[in-house]
């Protein structure tokens, strides 16, 4: 495996947060997980590119979006959209039942140690019980992990996006929560 710390990147992934569901055909799927909790349902999907994560709270939905390539994406209802590069956090504080808190992390890697981070990550995937998704690719592995928490009030999802092109490692922590 080859990873090519000096090509640009492609496409930076883009987290973008929804007042609204998302259709799943505007997705390929690699994985799903449905959970119910309480009052609340959330869908985790990993999907080309990226994770789609949908919360739903008494009919109301809220929507992470951490994808490459978001182009075929509607804007309709789209609260904010944020560059996954450096390091940022976001706060969306919707008038109603729920609150959304993120924070995001990028870092590019040596060969060696984007190796290193993506077998780590491969046995902490299915430590955790996470979804997870790997894809080879001319440049080396890719791999996708979520991993979920649920509580009475919040759901916390951990994002982790290891891209063998620039030996990226892209890390989001999500948290919904119930404010009612």
């Amino acid at each position: 495996m080859t990873v090519n710390s000096k090509s640009p990147i492609a496409q930076i992934p883009k987290l973008m947060l929804y007042k609204r569901p998302l259709h799943p055909e505007l997705f390929t799927f690699h994985a799903r997980r449905v959970d119910r909790h309480g009052d609340y349902e959330v869908e985790t999907w990993l999907v080309e590119g990226g994770h789609v994560v949908r919360f739903i709270l008494d009919g109301q939905s809220l929507v992470e979006a951490v994808l490459e390539g978001n182009d075929h994406l509607p804007e309709s209802n789209l609260a904010h959209a944020l560059p996954c590069l450096g390091e940022k956090e976001y706060e969306y504080e919707q008038e109603g039942a729920f609150g959304y808190f993120t924070t995001l992390q990028t870092e590019s890697l040596s060969e060696n140690l984007y190796l290193a981070t993506y077998r780590e990550m491969k046995d902490f995937a299915s430590e955790v019980g996470g979804l997870a998704y790997e894809q080879e690719t001319p440049n080396g592995p890719n791999l996708y992990v979520l991993d979920c928490q649920k509580y009475k009030k919040e759901f916390h999802v951990q994002g982790y996006h290891l891209t063998a092109t620039n030996g990226s490692v892209l890390r989001t922590q999500s948290v919904f929560e119930i404010k009612a």
